[in-house]
C-alpha cells in the first residue's frame, strides 16, 4: 500500500522500486487528492496496479483506512505500508518479508535511526514525544513508532475500530493492536532525507495537537481500563504476593525509593478525589520514577470493604478543624446524605488522613526494609 499526496517528485521511483519486490496486482496506490502531476504519473500504471482515488484531500490516515478495507476485501492477510516522499527504500521490503514468515501475525515496524546526518528535528523530537506516550499506553518499548514503513497483519484488524484520519491514525493503529495482544516487532530500516526531492505535509503545530488530543484520550482509556486489565493478568499469571516480594527485593532502586512507593500509594489511595486517584497517582508516580507495583498495591487500601472505615476516620479527623461539621458517632451513622451535606469537613479529614497515612506507610516500609532487605 503506498498512500500519496503530491509527491510527483518522488512517486514513481517508489512504485518502480516496490514492483521489483512485489506482482503488479499485489500493489495499491491511494491517491489523497493530489493536485500536481500524481494523476498523469500513475496513467502510466493504468490496469497493472490498483489505484483508488480520493477526490479530496482527506488525510493519510483515512487513506491507510481505505487501504485496509480494500487488501481486506481482496483477501490478504498481510499489507506492507509504504511512504510515497522517497525517504524508505523498497529494497528492505524483503526482510519484512522473511520477518512475516518468521513471526505469523506480528505488525512489523521499520526502525529508522534517527540519529544519522540529515533528520529534521522535528522529526526526531515528534518521534521521542510519541515513544513515550506509546509506552506508558501500552507498556512497551518502541525504537520508532512514527515510522510509516509497516507490514499490518489484517485479521486483527477486521474488527479493530479507528477514528481518525490523519497522521494520528498510525499511533491509533498500532496502540489498539497492542492491546489486542498483537505481537510488535521491530525491524532496522534504511532511510533517506533529501531535502530537495521530500515533500513533507507534517504540520507541526497543527497534527502536534492533534496527536496529543488523541494521546489524552488514549492515556484516559489506558488508565480507567487497559492498565487495570494489564495488572489484573499479570497479578493472575504471577500471584500478588510474589509480585509484591519480587519488586520489594529487587536490586536497583533503594529503600527510600521502595518506601516512598508505599506511602505514596497510601495517600493517593486515601485522599478524597475518588476515581481519580490512579489517574492522577499513576503518572506522577511514573514521573518520578517510583516502583509502580508497590505503589499500586499500596493505593488498594481504598478496597471495598475499607471505604466506609476511611470515610468515618476522614470526617473524625476533619472534625477536628471544622468545627461547623457533623459528629458521628459511629459507621452506622455514615450516609450519603451526611456525605454530600458535610462535604467540606470529610474532604479537609480525607486530605490529612491521607498525608498522615502516607507518613506511616513510607516510615514503617523503610523500617521493614531496613531490617529485612539485604
Amino acid at each position: 500500500m503506498i498512500p500519496t499526496f503530491n509527491n510527483q517528485k518522488t512517486l514513481k521511483r517508489v512504485i518502480d522500486g516496490v514492483l521489483l519486490y512485489a506482482q503488479e496486482k499485489d500493489v495499491i496506490i491511494i491517491n489523497d487528492g493530489s493536485s500536481d502531476n500524481t494523476n498523469e504519473i500513475l496513467s502510466t500504471y493504468q490496469d497493472r496496479i490498483q489505484i483508488l482515488t480520493n477526490k479530496v484531500n482527506r488525510g493519510k490516515g483515512f487513506s491507510l483506512r481505505r487501504g485496509f478495507k480494500e487488501a481486506i476485501r481482496l483477501g490478504y492477510k498481510n499489507a506492507i505500508s509504504i511512504d510515497s516522499d522517497g525517504q524508505h527504500l523498497p529494497e528492505d521490503i524483503p526482510l519484512f518479508i522473511e520477518s512475516a514468515y518468521q513471526n505469523p501475525g506480528a505488525l512489523l515496524m521499520g526502525s529508522r535511526n534517527m540519529e544519522q546526518e540529515g533528520v529534521p528535528g522535528k522529526s526526531s523530537f515528534g518521534n521521542k514525544f510519541s515513544n513515550f506516550w506509546f509506552k506508558f499506553e501500552t507498556g512497551l518499548t518502541l525504537p520508532d513508532t512514527q515510522t510509516g514503513f509497516r507490514l499490518y497483519p489484517l485479521g486483527p484488524l477486521k474488527n479493530t475500530r479507528l477514528f481518525t484520519t490523519k497522521f494520528e491514525t498510525e499511533i491509533e493503529v498500532i496502540v489498539k493492536l497492542a492491546w489486542k495482544n498483537v505481537r510488535i516487532i521491530p525491524i532496522n530500516i534504511q532511510v533517506i532525507y533529501d531535502k530537495n526531492e521530500r515533500i513533507s505535509h507534517f504540520r507541526p503545530f497543527r497534527d502536534f495537537t492533534r496527536i496529543s488530543i488523541l494521546n489524552t484520550w488514549l492515556v484516559i482509556l489506558t488508565l480507567l481500563y487497559y492498565l487495570p486489565k494489564r495488572l489484573f493478568v499479570y497479578i493472575r499469571k504471577k500471584g500478588l504476593f510474589a509480585i509484591i516480594k519480587q519488586e520489594a527485593i529487587k536490586p536497583g532502586e533503594s529503600n527510600m525509593s521502595k518506601a516512598a512507593s508505599v506511602g505514596f500509594g497510601f495517600f493517593m489511595g486515601i485522599l478524597p478525589i475518588w476515581g481519580f486517584q490512579l489517574l492522577v497517582g499513576i503518572p506522577i508516580s511514573m514521573y518520578f520514577k517510583m516502583n509502580k507495583v508497590l505503589f499500586l498495591a499500596a493505593a488498594n487500601i481504598s478496597l471495598p470493604p475499607m471505604i466506609p472505615f476511611i470515610i468515618f476516620g476522614s470526617y473524625k479527623l476533619g472534625g477536628i478543624f471544622y468545627q461547623n461539621g457533623t459528629q458521628l458517632g459511629s459507621v452506622k451513622d455514615l450516609t450519603m446524605e451526611s456525605i454530600h451535606v458535610n462535604f467540606v469537613q470529610y474532604f479537609i479529614g480525607g486530605t490529612f488522613l491521607a498525608v498522615f497515612s502516607g507518613l506511616i506507610g513510607f516510615g514503617l516500609s523503610f523500617i521493614l526494609l531496613k531490617m529485612f532487605r539485604k
